[in-house]
């Protein structure tokens, strides 16, 4: 059987492809309809007009939820795991939880709030996913090495911490060269003064972005070996 039909494998794996295919569709979709420069548009570039405005809204919300829902399984495997096997404070694990589902609400607010309408509210939920996120991943980093190697094998440590601090490099000038640009636009001239810094922080963005989805892709193993099951209680008289 394949890996991401065991367990809850099929989260991360949903997330990992269904966020992919969010940035390609609608960057192609903004490419051909010469909406946006194919060299290095901002993420959000390629969901600001429509048609694609519209497909990146819907991925994007539907990304974040996935998000969600994968934070809290790694959670809840953490918190299972900690209680098996003693490797560190509950409370680590319950921040990340928190910083990570900060993030998606971060995301959820890029997918419905378009940069050049209401830029301010669409920076600050960018600024809120891609930081939150950042250290999510730093956090869950530490706590793989501190369940190493019981719970988690070293290389997967190594390859998480390692996608961690490319994403943690490359966020702090991000925002920086963001923080410089004077004029928020879709097109760009490379003979503009503020081009260089555009091109920066664009390739910084999606390092980080990728960068998520990179890690995530780490957590399906991981989901494999665990299984979901509601059960329904009725109390009292009916």
């Amino acid at each position: 059987m394949l890996c991401f039909l065991r367990g809850m494998a099929l989260i991360p794996f949903l997330l990992v492809t269904w966020s992919s295919a969010a940035f390609i569709i609608s960057y192609v979709v903004a490419v051909l309809s010469g909406h946006v420069n194919p060299f290095l548009p901002y993420i959000s570039d390629t969901g600001t007009t429509p048609p694609e405005s519209g497909i990146f809204g819907f991925m994007i919300n539907f990304s974040a939820f996935l998000s969600a829902a994968t934070m809290y399984t790694r959670y809840k495997i953490v918190e299972k795991q900690n209680q098996t096997s003693y490797f560190s404070t509950p409370v680590f694990n319950l921040v990340s939880l928190v910083l990570g589902l900060v993030g998606c609400i971060g995301l959820g607010i890029v997918a419905n709030f378009q940069e050049l309408t209401v830029p301010v509210i669409h920076d600050g939920g960018a600024l809120l996913a891609f930081v939150c996120g950042v250290v999510y991943t730093l956090l869950q980093s530490i706590i793989s090495y501190k369940s190493c190697p019981q719970w988690n094998s070293l290389s997967t440590c190594r390859i998480r911490m390692a996608i961690s601090a490319v994403s943690s490099a490359a966020i702090i000038p991000m925002i920086a060269c963001a923080s410089l640009i004077s004029i928020t636009k879709l097109e760009w001239n490379p003979k503009e003064k503020d081009y260089v810094y555009h091109v920066v922080s664009a390739i910084c963005e999606w390092t980080v972005a990728f960068g998520f989805i990179f890690y995530f892709l780490t957590f399906i193993y991981d989901f494999q070996s665990v299984t979901l099951r509601i059960s329904t209680e009725i109390s009292g008289d009916v």
